[in-house]
């Protein structure tokens, strides 16, 4: 007879199963669209049972159908949600979350747009993935060890004489191998601290490749002179080495030469020294002179008389003013304005209106502003400046061979 509990627990299943019903009923009511399907081709399918789950970014959004085996391969059928885009090119992933529980079937990547992936497309071989197992890496284990055995790599002792050599050549080593490890530590540190400078030389090598390629036809041209000129000087080594040979012997002569007039040259070095010493501090006079010399040079030229190879010359101290001009001059400076003579201002009302050169005491006295000074003439006997000295005297004197000073500054015509 049962008790009240399993009385009680008998309705609550019930319940509960009308209630799933129910809600199964109103999804599909609701909605109406069946699930879409896909099928995906494994190498091997361990753990995925029908009712595994299909999981897109790790959300459930269908389920495994069908687990077939095909051959070497396992074809797995799989249905989602039908309100969910999965990109035409989806790869198929068994994960297994752990190494016990169930595994489930991801499609990956996630929609971004673009083609979405048929109703009852299939994913083939190339586009899935399976975990590998435990068996799998036991075997790839077990494989390298029979590898390395004495049915192996060892059959002949190799393995074991490799063992031997590096335990030869690591003992009594330990503390160098420490410090090399250290080294290479600190070295890598320092690299790791200079990055940023190892980038940017690489960058700077980069542009400066670019440079080049960019300028490639300079570069070749440049390389194309440079091979002419190495061309030349080689087709003239024998003219270099002579030239080489001949200045040895001369580095030697003039090396002698030094010995042997060592204190004569100690002395005219500090001697020019000198001479270089005075001219710096006299450089202002020797620009005078270089200004003053070709005028004087030329006034002694016009100077010069080739009738009676003579220099002429005249005294003219008062300049193109006449004597009353300059001792008006004199009392102007000299006295007030009402005690300069009457006969002062005259004179100079008299040379203004004649255009005649005055002096500025003169000007002053008739309130004009100092004019530029006057220039005098040529002195008498003497050609105007400029003009050619004839090279015959009258007389049918012959001067073109003057021994004279005047001859040698005019030279030969």
């Amino acid at each position: 007879m049962p008790g009240p509990i399993q009385r009680w627990r008998r309705p609550v299943a019930v319940t509960t199963v009308l209630l799933v019903a129910v809600a199964a009923g109103a999804v599909v009511l609701r909605d109406g669209t069946p699930p879409r399907r896909v099928v995906a081709h494994f190498t091997r399918a361990v753990g995925v049972y029908p009712g595994s789950d299909v999981r897109v970014l790790g959300v459930r959004v269908g389920e495994v159908v069908a687990v077939t085996p095909q051959g070497r391969t396992v074809q797995v059928t799989m249905s989602y949600d039908p309100g969910i885009a999965v990109p035409a090119d989806a790869q198929a992933l068994i994960v297994p979350p752990s190494v016990v529980s169930d595994r489930y079937v991801q499609l990956t990547p996630a929609f971004a747009g673009g083609a979405a992936l048929a109703d009852g497309a299939e994913i083939p071989l190339e586009r899935t993935a399976a975990p590998m197992e435990i068996d799998d890496i036991y075997q790839a284990l077990d494989d390298f060890n029979r590898a390395l055995g004495p049915e192996g790599a060892n059959r002949d002792g190799a393995l074991s004489d490799l063992v031997a050599t590096g335990r030869a050549n690591l003992e009594g080593n330990g503390q160098n191998l420490h410090e090399t490890l250290d080294g290479l530590s600190q070295a890598l540190a320092t690299l790791s601290d200079g990055r940023q400078d190892l980038f940017g030389s690489v960058a700077n090598l980069q542009q400066f490749t670019t440079a080049l390629a960019r300028s490639d036809r300079e570069v070749r041209a440049f390389n194309q002179q440079l091979a002419d000129v190495a061309e030349q000087l080689a087709g003239e080594r024998d003219e270099l080495a002579a030239a080489l040979r001949n200045l040895s012997t001369a580095l030697a002569d003039v090396t002698t030469f030094v010995r042997q007039n060592r204190d004569a040259l100690t002395s005219n070095v500090d001697a020019l020294a000198d001479i270089t010493g005075i001219l710096v501090r006299q450089q202002q006079a020797v620009i005078d002179i270089l200004d003053v010399a070709p005028l004087a040079l030329g006034n002694l030229n016009l100077a010069y008389n080739p009738r009676s190879g003579t220099l002429d010359t005249r005294d003219n101290a008062l300049g193109p003013y006449d004597p009353a001009a300059f001792a008006c001059s004199l009392m102007v400076d000299q006295l007030p304005a009402r005690q300069v003579p009457a006969t002062c201002l005259a004179l100079a009302q008299t040379l203004h209106s004649r255009g005649l050169p005055m002096t500025d005491q003169l000007r002053r006295l008739l309130k004009l502003p100092p004019g530029a000074p006057a220039t005098g003439g040529s002195s008498p006997g003497n050609p105007p400046p400029g003009a050619p000295i004839p090279d015959q005297a009258p007389g049918g004197v012959d001067n073109t061979n003057d021994p004279t000073l005047g001859g040698i500054l005019r030279g030969v015509s």
